[in-house]
């Protein structure tokens, strides 16, 4: 949150050194641009603390910041600064102070971690209007807010960051990786001056090509040069992606939390400002007194590595956005996030469902879990046919294929708002609704490193949410390749598709690159098509495991809009990760509005054509919430289920009675591996896996999917029809029992097409 804007004041004249060397008067842009320069600036902290000096350095285009106070303070004298340009009369006084330190306080300011570090490549630096000391570094997704003792420092350091900032001018990736074209060299001035000396033809003709020899040879060594830079990008954006995954592991997002809600609290029985123009007497007397409590100034360290979107630039006409509100554990499961300037019928669509109370919290676990060498297990199939080792259930979580597609269900809200959109008249905003549910089908995905159980060929599943206006079914249609799909149908809307995945393998990684198109049908005929973007699973060898979304989706309309959404990829330069940003166009190709957020966070909206224009994104009166993601659950699991997966594999009072004997409920392995029975789910997964040997024989001699039919044309999958009608009757004589024991006479069957 910003700082509020203090009244200008004017400060006592500070009585300047005869001989200080020093003096902000005297410094020269060009000098401090050569050298470092370090001084005391204030930073804004928050609203509980305030203004806080910290000691800032700038070398070689990075601006480091270091506490001085408390324990994790630094110790500046002469001998430290050595070498450094010094800002400001308040810096010097505080190096004359600490001249006599020891060498262990000097030791000590060499070893000492930044407390936070900005790129002014990737920075831009603006001056406030209702200040004369205050200035602001933007780093593309947060701000830093900075305050100078007087004005003239402020335009000393403002002046220099600047001037270091040109510096390092800003290359795309098509300048980085260009090719080195052959230099056209032009001997004609060389041969005109020798021929003004009178020198020979044969002569000036041996020079000509001396001097294309030398320049054919710098051409080579420019080629090489060229090569080894190119490696060295590539061998810096692994050790960059390395770096964010290091930084992602050790930071502890649930202590951070902790430390803003006690900043908060205190927040409201404090509000003072720290001053900035104290008396040297009364520095003194702060710094023995912050001794004990400045060690945690710094709520939320200011790395750009790590930054994420501005909330101070995610609010609508001066409003922050709500956050779901959740007055009972209940209510929060299906809590609707809604915009303020809505009109209160459209935001309480999607919230007038009946109540269904649901489970909060996965059974405790009956076994303790063992640990899997994962060396062990590739040890002990090496040489094995990997289609026929099975994993152990280690790697699952106790949802299948079947039911994680019912999981992108969990914010349909969104659908019936723009259902609702629709039928007003509003084609925008009903596109607009569709693009956020298309990118919240993301937003579980964050923080799940475990597999999904791969269903038998005929399982379903059903989802039956009358406190959600859906119901949900889906089914394996395919085993090679494996394909599942899905059919959903809502208060105005029907949603289906089919998903096929084709993966490559890339030693410390697999692409996922999904194959199908989601179709969404509303009841008065409008018609939307988009594709997934391509998934990608890191560290699979070595690190944290984590997952990234990548790539362009399409949302195509049959009416007046259509909507494109760009997944982007972390790079190097790009370190702000989960971004996704994209256009709603008319058939004429007008951008009628932009979209940006993140896919595992939320979805915002500005309405006109702004983006990339200069406003955009960061006008607090064009920006608009379309979904956030839900609270986390009160309970959370290893697998890090979101409160609406905990739900799916729940067999709620009655349930059991009426699911046909494919229901994935129903698979013994997944259900003992939800109840921590690892020694049991590990036996009947081994058991299913080898009796599913036999799908493959049953798909090539004409087996056909009960509830879906295939489209040989556009080779996608339709309902047909009949499940709920079956269900209502408890008619499943055409459901075999898949997860029952395998038929004796099938066991030599299976040995002789395994073996």
């Amino acid at each position: 949150m910003p700082p509020p804007s203090p009244t200008v004041r004017s400060d006592p004249p500070i009585t300047r050194p005869a001989n200080n060397n020093h003096s902000t008067n005297d410094v020269k842009i060009n000098d401090l641009v050569g050298n470092g320069i370090s001084g005391i600036l204030y930073k804004w902290v928050n609203y509980g603390k305030g203004w806080r000096p910290r000691w800032f350095v700038l070398q070689d285009g990075v601006l480091s910041y270091y506490k001085i106070h408390g324990p994790d303070k630094i110790v500046v004298n002469s001998e430290t600064e050595k070498g450094y340009k010094v800002i400001g009369e308040e810096s010097m006084r505080r190096i004359s102070r600490n001249r006599n330190s020891n060498n262990q306080q000097l030791q000590q300011f060499h070893r000492s971690k930044p407390s936070g570090e900005i790129h002014l490549k990737v920075s831009s630096i603006r001056e406030s209007k209702s200040d004369d000391k205050r200035f602001s570094i933007f780093t593309g997704t947060k701000r830093l807010h900075l305050r100078a003792e007087t004005c003239e420092d402020r335009a000393v350091w403002v002046e220099t960051l600047q001037a270091v900032k040109d510096m390092f001018p800003r290359m795309s990736n098509s300048e980085l990786m260009a090719p080195v074209d052959n230099v056209a060299i032009s001997t004609e001035k060389l041969r005109h001056r020798l021929l003004e000396e009178g020198v020979s033809e044969v002569a000036i003709q041996d020079s000509e090509q001396i001097m294309k020899n030398e320049f054919a040879r710098l051409q080579d060594q420019l080629v090489l040069l060229k090569q080894k830079q190119m490696t060295l990008i590539d061998t810096l954006r692994h050790l960059e992606t390395e770096k964010i995954d290091l930084e992602n592991t050790v930071v502890d997002e649930s202590q951070r939390q902790l430390n803003d809600e006690e900043s908060s609290s205190r927040s409201r029985q404090k509000c003072s400002e720290a001053s900035a123009s104290e008396s040297e007497d009364d520095n003194e007397r702060n710094d023995a007194a912050e001794e004990e409590t400045d060690d945690d100034d710094d709520n939320s360290p200011f790395f750009d590595t790590r930054d994420f979107l501005s909330s101070s630039s995610l609010k609508s006409n001066g409003s922050d956005y709500r956050i779901s509100s959740f007055s009972s554990d209940d209510e929060g499961l299906y809590a609707v996030d809604s915009d303020e300037d809505l009109d209160p019928s459209i935001r309480s669509v999607g919230t007038n469902y009946p109540y269904v109370k649901r489970r909060k919290k996965l059974p405790d676990p009956v076994e303790k879990e063992k640990g899997v060498s994962l060396w062990s297990m590739i040890k002990d199939n090496i040489g094995k046919d990997l289609t026929k080792v099975c994993l152990p259930v280690y790697f699952n979580e106790p949802l299948s294929s079947l039911q994680k597609c019912c999981e992108e269900m969990e914010y349909s809200y969104l659908l019936d708002r723009a259902y609702e959109w629709g039928r007003r008249g509003n084609s925008l905003m009903r596109i607009l609704n569709v693009a956020a549910f298309a990118v919240s089908a993301y937003a579980s995905t964050e923080g799940r490193i475990c597999k999904p159980f791969n269903p038998l060929l005929r399982e379903t599943y059903e989802a039956d949410f009358p406190d959600k206006g859906l119901r949900f079914f889906s089914e394996k249609v395919s085993h090679h390749p494996m394909i599942v799909a899905c059919h959903c149908e809502g208060t105005g809307w029907k949603f289906w598709g089919d998903s096929n995945l084709k993966s490559k393998f890339w030693g410390r990684s697999i692409q996922l690159d999904p194959v199908g198109i989601l179709t969404l049908e509303f009841d008065d005929g409008e018609v939307f098509k988009w594709n997934k973007v391509t998934t990608s699973i890191y560290n699979l060898i070595l690190g944290k495991l984590y997952c990234d979304h990548y790539g362009t989706m399409h949302i195509q309309g049959n009416r007046e809009y259509s909507c494109k959404l760009k997944f982007k990829e972390r790079t190097i330069v790009d370190r702000n990760p989960h971004q996704v940003q994209g256009v709603v166009q008319d058939r004429n190709g007008k951008t009628m509005s932009n979209l940006f957020g993140k896919w595992d966070e939320s979805m915002h909206y500005v309405s006109g054509d702004h983006g990339g224009k200069g406003r955009g994104c960061n006008s607090v009166s064009e920006t608009h919430c379309l979904w956030r993601r839900s609270k986390p659950p009160k309970f959370p699991t290893r697998y890090n289920f979101t409160r609406f997966a905990i739900t799916l594999n729940e067999l709620t009072p009655g349930l059991k009675e009426k699911l046909p004997p494919t229901d994935s409920r129903l698979r013994p392995d997944q259900r003992y591996l939800e109840n921590g029975e690892y020694d049991m789910a590990n036996s009947e997964k081994l058991r299913l896996e080898q009796r599913q040997r036999q799908a493959r024989k049953m798909q090539e001699s004409g087996w056909k999917p009960r509830w879906f039919v295939g489209d040989n044309a556009g080779g996608t999958y339709r309902y047909i029809g009949g499940y709920w009608e079956a269900r209502q009757q408890r008619n499943w004589d055409s459901c075999p029992d898949i997860f029952g024991q395998i038929p004796s006479d099938h066991l030599s069957d299976e040995g002789q097409t395994t073996s």
